[in-house]
């Protein structure tokens, strides 16, 4: 997947296609998502790191969701801007759910496409007006599940 600029995206003749916007617009938000996670690190606690990734997460996602007709053009047109997607946003979380667990802020037994799966939930939750605020009480639930440290079996 490219992270490069809008302006560096893949042109079709002189013009950017229709599609071709869309996507980059897609790659762009997504790329953005991804890379804040060494900003998030760098200015706040493992913990505090990985709840402010999930409220951008969730931000993300929703506005994707506003997208659906759009990014299914750019499918219908033969590119798939998800491809990627997945496996980019499993990385960026895994790097904040390891640094969180070392930290001791939560557990280490959880993967990060569980937590994702988690997110994508109630970013669908949250994309009716009016309940982001509902969105970042479930948000705090997810993290306390996370703070639990199940007894170790002996």
């Amino acid at each position: 997947m490219s992270s490069r600029p809008v302006d560096e995206q893949p042109r079709v003749g002189r013009e950017a296609t229709r599609e071709a916007l869309i996507e980059a617009a897609y790659r762009n938000e997504l790329v953005g998502v991804c890379d804040a996670v060494a900003e998030l690190q760098g200015a706040l606690s493992p913990e505090k790191a990985l709840r402010t990734w999930m409220d951008r997460f969730v931000d993300y996602m929703t506005t994707k969701m506003g997208m659906g007709d759009a990014l299914r053009t750019v499918i219908a047109a033969g590119t798939d801007p998800y491809a990627e997607s997945r496996e980019l946003l499993d990385n960026a979380l895994e790097q904040l759910l390891t640094a969180a667990a070392k930290d001791g802020a939560i557990r280490d037994d959880v993967a990060a496409d569980d937590v994702l799966i988690s997110l994508s939930g109630i970013a669908i939750a949250a994309r009716e007006t009016g309940h982001r605020e509902q969105a970042g009480r479930l948000l705090d639930l997810l993290l306390d599940g996370l703070r639990y440290q199940p007894r170790r079996r002996r």
